[in-house]
């Protein structure tokens, strides 16, 4: 046999030996082969990175389920305006994801050779509710994916993070009252009514905590905790019923709340950072999401350890949830869909990351967070649509 013969089946051979290493690998993980794996794609809105790479939750999808969850990283806004395909974001085909970096907008979810996506994972109902509709051609939308089925399917509601001498001096308010070792907000008008009046902490007998009464959030212009929380904000000033001529009629009020807000991050890990950090003279309230203290207790036990007995959770009375909403296209998607209400994914979604599921937060037991934290949340309001929340944003950034 001659060298070149020899090299070209030892090449061969390695080839081979290639390929089948790659397919072992690829049903490889944890320790174990696992055969069979069916790959999900789905596009996934921010928010539950942790929770969705959790190895426990992984392990589950693929030892029970036999699915292999490729997600891939989608701000939400982009679901609608560009095609939902890979190489949108720079994966999947390389030549035509380039070809997409270049400026080539030819591409659509039927176009030959793209990657499609079997599922989308919204971090905001508006933005689930939005892509079940038709796209709107005269704004340049994106052809979309005939939507099969799916739901809300990780929830948490909007909370006002705050410390003991605020709370017990918004009880003497009667802003704030507590059943059975949960604080609500109960009179959520009155507070805003304070703090558009400019009132003090120290009218409130907190001569300790300087400036004005405010509630620090996430910049509703950019951030969609923030955008939720003057939704909640807006269903408060019309008791639930958003209207075209109720929104513009407190879209005004809203707009002054937002100046005397002051300055805003763009983060909610930054304003909860900065509230832990700061204490209660940096940071005396804050809106942010219930499943943060969770995360938080999982992930730094000793750091919860040393500010669980001062900090208080206010439950605004209605609160609103943010809710990670899933949409399916193909059976494939449908799988995950209905893996994730296995009972295991779901208390690795609480317990580690704060999320609640079912429509009023699951069957769990929460008294082990250690904090007063409500079994069950019946009072909210619905979340609002995409257009109210496109005019409520665009007044609150161009006063207009």
């Amino acid at each position: 046999m001659n060298k070149k013969k020899i090299t070209g089946i030892v090449i061969f051979v390695v080839l081979v030996l290639v390929i089948v290493g790659i397919k072992v690998f690829s049903n490889y993980r944890g320790g174990e082969t696992i055969k069979g794996l069916t790959t999900v794609y789905v596009a996934t809105g921010g928010g539950k990175e942790d929770f969705l790479a959790d190895e426990e939750v992984l392990k589950i999808l693929r030892k029970k389920y036999k699915l292999n969850v490729v997600f891939d990283s989608w701000s939400n806004g982009k679901t609608v305006q560009l095609p939902l395909i890979r190489e949108s974001v720079g994966l999947g085909n390389e030549s035509i994801a380039n070809d997409i970096t270049s400026g080539n907008d030819t591409y659509t979810i039927h176009s030959s050779g793209v990657s499609t996506y079997d599922a989308l994972f919204t971090s905001d109902q508006r933005f689930y509710d939005y892509y079940k509709l038709w796209p709107d051609k005269e704004k340049n939308e994106a052809d979309r994916y005939n939507v099969k089925g799916g739901s809300l399917t990780l929830n948490t509601p909007i909370v006002i993070y705050s410390w003991q001498k605020v709370v017990d001096a918004l009880k003497n308010e009667g802003i704030v009252t507590e059943t059975d070792g949960i604080s609500y907000i109960s009179d959520m008008n009155k507070l805003m009514d304070y703090i558009l009046e400019g009132k003090k902490w120290s009218d409130l007998g907190l001569p300790e905590l300087y400036g004005k009464v405010n509630i620090a959030s996430t910049d509703p212009v950019t951030s969609s905790p923030g955008a939720t929380y003057y939704g909640l904000l807006l269903s408060t000033l019309t008791e639930g019923q958003v209207t075209d001529e109720n929104l513009h009629d407190n879209l005004p009020k809203l707009k002054q709340f937002y100046i005397q807000s002051g300055y805003m991050n763009n983060t909610p890990a930054d304003l909860f950072e900065r509230y832990l950090k700061t204490g209660m003279g940096g940071q005396p309230m804050i809106v942010d999401y219930e499943k943060s203290i969770i995360d938080f207790a999982n992930s730094n036990p000793d750091g919860f350890e040393q500010v669980k007995n001062d900090i208080r959770i206010l439950y605004p009375s209605p609160t609103i949830w943010n809710s990670h909403c899933y949409a399916y296209f193909t059976d494939k998607g449908k799988k995950l869909y209905e893996a994730f209400d296995d009972k295991n994914i779901q208390q690795i979604a609480w317990e580690k990351y704060g999320f609640r599921t079912g429509i009023t937060g699951g069957s769990y037991d929460v008294s082990s967070v250690g904090i007063g934290v409500p079994q069950t949340i019946s009072s909210t309001v619905s979340s609002l649509k995409m257009d109210i929340y496109n005019q409520l944003i665009d007044y609150l950034g161009n006063g207009e």
